[in-house]
């Protein structure tokens, strides 16, 4: 039997394991695009003004929480958005995205420095797409 995702590294690509270069998904499944967490909690309160791991610990509870809404787990991801204000420092957040990430089948990621968010007080958004595969 095929792998229903499948994460690629091609030779003529950089390898890092903190991400995969490529994933493609094959089969029946379902889908799942979780649009952009940023950092405020189930009950509309923002967490971690001005600081950047903790809103990327309440970012990354709020794709848990999307996820397993679906049935799905950071097992099914197959990409990250990440969206930064400049000026943020990035591996404070990749430290705090990594404990949720399965470093064995990371996801793709894309990360984009952007001048500013939605709210001014946001460092971070991250926006997911995860495939949950039918089993026959």
């Amino acid at each position: 039997m095929t792998r229903q995702i499948e994460r690629i590294n091609p030779d003529g690509l950089m390898k890092n394991p903190a991400f995969s270069q490529v994933v493609t998904t094959q089969g029946n499944g379902k889908t799942i695009y979780i649009g952009g967490q940023n950092a405020v909690n189930k009950n509309r309160e923002f967490v971690g003004k001005g600081d950047i791991q903790a809103q990327t610990e309440q970012v990354m509870q709020n794709i848990q929480v999307a996820l397993e809404s679906c049935g799905a787990t950071f097992d099914n991801l197959v990409k990250l958005s990440i969206h930064i204000v400049q000026g943020q420092n990035l591996y404070g957040a990749f430290q705090i995205s990594q404990k949720f990430l399965n470093t064995s089948n990371p996801p793709v990621i894309t990360v984009l420095v952007v001048a500013g968010l939605a709210n001014p007080d946001f460092l971070i958004e991250i926006d997911a797409t995860a495939f949950i595969s039918e089993q026959l």
